[in-house]
């Protein structure tokens, strides 16, 4: 991403500050899991989307008094001795290149600073990202932090940032789209190579690693989210992840999943026959998710209240479910469809954003994915594509990925033809 992305985020950041404010944001640590191993890092995205910085422990501080603003960035000090056990360490001038911030100082100053500036001024707020997604959720570094001002500064307002740089995430620039393009171009050959491998006895974690080995072949270090790829009946379970058990002969195989490339996130899911034939019952079912899938992306333009589009797909579900027989009527809908049918998409899978309140605005990515589960018939079904919101309508980001019946099963029996 170019250095003038991260500089215009912060500028607009800036206009959401109150006068005479500081506002400190941690790129965050990596979990310790146990002994000397921790989990692996990965930065906080709020911080990530200011600075461009995907390095541990590194810290921005911005203050705005009038119309002076100031950018100082504390990075980790270059430890010669550390980097022949960890690798390269981030150097400030490469720190300045990234993000645009002109003042870079050792991480070890930092609370001297803060101290100096909080003093030597007369500031009135002081701002943190301070997500919480849960009462008992443990405090994070940002937490701490913002506890420790609020006793040792209570001339301090301490003001959380969290919705504001939530806000400004939801709208994707030109940028931020080809990142997702690439990650959904990586999220389809992965997918291809796992449909060209299905055959009845395979074993979920086979078919897991086809796509493994694809994300890493094709310049992706990581998923966007642990994949699912559920068999028969696991399929019916929205977040299956074991993806350790055989699928059989007349089976359909869900598979949720997505490539993680520098930072963006791609979503698909795709629901395959193992033998590559769909039967009778799997076809009708399938193709009933694929028209409310198909209902809700038509509907998608500026303008459209974010919460119609569940109440499309619960309208063709519902109508079509009666139809087959999976229901009775539609009170009984949230038997076998009981999730919504969009999310935004961005650095975080389940993007930020207060987007359910919002009505839909060009820039927006969010998923469309439908899907019917019938246990007792041991069919689960998902169809799901990343689509942008465009000044007129919508743009399918993902539409080149296998959806149709008959583009199914036409790849398959190619695949196996050519074995």
């Amino acid at each position: 991403m170019k250095q003038t992305f991260f500089v215009n985020n912060r500028q607009k950041l800036v206009q959401a500050l109150a006068d005479d404010s500081i506002a400190v944001l941690f790129a965050g640590e990596a979990p310790h899991k146990s002994a000397d191993a921790n989990y692996p890092f990965k930065p906080n995205r709020h911080y990530y989307y200011l600075t461009g910085l995907t390095k541990p422990s590194s810290i921005l501080v911005i203050t705005k008094r009038g119309n002076q603003v100031e950018e100082t960035l504390f990075i980790e000090k270059v430890d010669p001795v550390l980097e022949k056990w960890t690798g390269k360490m981030m150097t400030a001038d490469e720190a300045k290149e990234i993000t645009g911030i002109g003042k870079v100082q050792n991480r070890d100053t930092f609370e001297h600073f803060f101290h100096a500036t909080v003093t030597n001024h007369d500031y009135k707020n002081v701002y943190f990202d301070l997500e919480r997604r849960g009462f008992h959720e443990l405090p994070g570094r940002a937490e701490i932090f913002a506890r420790k001002t609020q006793e040792q500064y209570p001339m301090l307002v301490v003001q959380n940032l969290y919705r504001q740089i939530a806000h400004l995430r939801l709208f994707k620039t030109q940028d931020e789209i080809v990142k997702m393009k690439r990650a959904i171009e990586i999220t389809k050959e992965g997918i291809e190579r796992m449909v060209s491998h299905m055959r009845p006895g395979v074993n979920e974690a086979e078919l897991e690693a086809h796509f493994t080995f694809n994300l890493r072949t094709s310049g992706a270090k990581h998923y966007a989210f642990d994949p699912i790829v559920a068999g028969g009946a696991r399929a019916t379970v929205l977040h299956y992840e074991e993806n350790d058990s055989d699928v059989q002969d007349g089976e359909l195989v869900l598979v949720d999943i997505g490539a993680e490339f520098d930072q963006y996130n791609a979503d698909i899911t795709r629901t395959f026959p193992v033998n590559g034939t769909f039967s009778e019952r799997q076809k009708a079912i399938y193709n009933l998710v694929l028209k409310a899938e198909q209902e809700v992306i038509n509907a998608i333009k500026p303008g459209v209240p974010f919460t119609k589009l569940n109440e499309i797909a619960k309208q063709v579900l519902a109508e079509g479910g009666k139809e087959l027989g999976l229901i009775d009527n539609d009170e009984e809908l949230i038997n076998i469809y009981y999730h919504g049918v969009s999310h935004s998409l961005g650095l975080d899978t389940h993007d930020v954003g207060d987007y359910r309140g919002l009505e839909l605005q060009p820039g927006m990515v969010l998923t469309v994915e439908p899907g019917l589960y019938i246990s007792e018939e041991g069919i689960g079904i998902r169809i799901e594509d990343d689509v942008l919101v465009t000044e007129d309508g919508c743009e399918v980001l993902s539409k080149d990925i296998l959806k149709t019946v008959d583009e199914i099963e036409a790849f398959m029996a190619k695949a196996k033809a050519t074995k």
